[in-house]
């Protein structure tokens, strides 16, 4: 089935439902709960109020924090200054594929798909002179809602063919019309095509279209070129999957209705404190003064006062209610316990309750973190796959399309990954002495060094000024041990 063709629609209906998910999820990451509530609420339920705490940022932001806050090491498997291990790092660094990398995993935890591109070109398309924006390879993210990938037919979690296919709204003599841009990348081979179409529906509340019907090619665009790469030049990276079905699982689906609840909870409580942070009074009959009627002159919703009773039977009070707070602060805590247990945080990771780690060893703390390190550890199979396909077929780009003559082989590279937690100095030093039998590790320049965050020849001149005070408290010792009494004796 061919997702564009004259009479579809766009996005395809098989791929909808993704596309707009992606989209909301987006929204709860970034805490705009209410631009999501505004589209299915009534009037009444929109002047209610409302708070939301952004659960969903948390919890997308730790993944990304404990996956790529510390830079992975890439390696080609040679020596460290072998030509391959030189490509590598050149690929690495040209691309500032750390940035990317983050970025990738922090929107694959809420979309549950991440894409990369490889290219040859100029990173600005020619907008700045070659000289300074040279062809090359190029990594770049790919919006995963303009990909729409093409699943083999014996077995649906392998992609043959990813088609980017994006919208443009361009502008004419005759007036404005929506062009289809569609960018098929397969094994060795990109093809381009553009279809002219028309907005059909529209997001709920918003001019912003939501659908489009194709209505005619235009054949005239359509062309193709060899990559000279026998792989497609995007990656797709899942958050992570099952076996039969390409796509990947997001990490906010599950805890949708948790989200709600805890806002709504939150929501209550404040309205409840803030509804009697003002509270009217209940003050005995006869306490406020009277017209010429002989009724009390009071407006009990603008003066906050009325009269109950007789004075003999109440004692002026504010009229309040506890709203039942106490258990409300209770679910409120078991709700967000709940969540992050779902969602594999273990408290030690937010410095919550009574989980400080003052005096505790770099081991236990790896240990009471088991749970998101296992998660971590899930996610990051993922990558490991899609970055060894991604800067192999890197080289191999860059080796068919480069003028020049590379001094390198093409590798599969190894990467080495972190687990994203602090190092303990004091337990690795241990560890260190340990294993070496008591030998030193490290030479003092280099602890200079990194003690003290500076150069080669800034700690050579700091270990200097350390002999020179050696000597001369030495100097000054050995005066003080032979210094004589006024006897002459020692």
């Amino acid at each position: 089935m061919s997702l564009f063709e004259i009479n579809e629609f766009y996005p395809h209906p098989a791929h909808k439902d993704r596309i707009q998910r992606y989209q909301l999820h987006k929204r709860l990451f970034k805490g705009d709960h209410f631009a999501i509530l505004e589209s299915h609420l009534n009037r009444y339920q929109l002047n209610q109020y409302y708070i939301a705490v952004n659960m969903a940022g948390i919890i997308c932001k730790k993944s990304a924090d404990f996956l790529f806050g510390e830079t992975p090491v890439f390696s080609a498997g040679n020596a460290d200054n072998s030509p391959e291990q030189k490509a590598i790092e050149r690929l690495v660094a040209d691309n500032d594929l750390n940035i990317t990398n983050y970025e990738s995993a922090l929107a694959n935890s809420y979309r549950g798909d991440s894409f990369y591109k490889i290219r040859w070109g100029q990173r600005y398309g020619g907008l700045i002179p070659v000289q300074a924006d040279s062809y090359r390879t190029i990594i770049e993210s790919q919006n995963a809602e303009y990909v729409f990938p093409e699943a083999s037919l014996t077995d649906a979690n392998t992609i043959i063919a990813y088609h980017v296919a994006f919208p443009q709204l361009v502008e004419h003599t005759k007036g404005e019309e929506w062009i289809l841009h569609v960018e098929s990348h397969y094994a060795g081979m990109i093809t381009y095509r553009k279809f002219r179409m028309n907005p059909i529906s529209y997001a709920p509340g918003t001019n912003e279209v939501s659908q489009w019907k194709i209505y005619a090619e235009i054949t005239e665009a359509r062309n193709a070129i060899t990559t000279g790469v026998p792989f497609p030049l995007i990656v797709h990276v899942p958050n992570y999957s099952v076996d039969d079905d390409w796509q990947g699982i997001d990490d906010l689906t599950e805890h949708l209705g948790m989200f709600t609840e805890i806002n709504n909870r939150i929501s209550k409580i404040a309205e409840i404190l803030d509804k009697h942070s003002d509270p009217a009074m209940a003050v005995p009959s006869g306490s406020l003064g009277e017209d010429d009627n002989g009724q009390p002159v009071f407006r009990a919703g603008r003066d906050k006062i009325f009269e109950v009773m007789d004075k003999a039977e109440v004692v002026p009070q504010y009229i309040t209610w506890n709203g039942q707070l106490d258990a409300a602060f209770k679910e409120l805590e078991k709700l967000i316990d709940i969540i992050l247990m779902n969602a594999e945080i273990p408290p030690v990771a937010l410095g919550r309750d009574n989980s400080g780690t003052s005096g505790a060893s770099g081991l236990s703390v790896k240990w009471r973190m088991n749970s998101l390190l296992a998660k971590i550890n899930r996610k990051r199979q993922y990558y490991e796959k899609g970055l060894k396909r991604l800067l192999l077929t890197a080289q191999l780009l860059e080796h068919a399309h480069s003028d020049e003559k590379l001094d390198y082989q093409v590798v599969t590279p190894i990467i080495k990954f972190k687990d994203g937690l602090p190092d303990d100095d004091m337990e690795q030093a241990s560890i260190k002495q340990v294993r070496t039998g008591g030998k030193a590790t490290q030479s003092q320049l280099s602890a200079i060094m990194e003690l003290n965050g500076c150069t080669e020849e800034q700690a050579h001149i700091e270990l200097a000024r350390i002999r020179e005070e050696e000597k001369t408290e030495g100097f000054v010792k050995s005066s003080v041990f032979n210094d004589t009494d006024e006897g002459g004796d020692e």
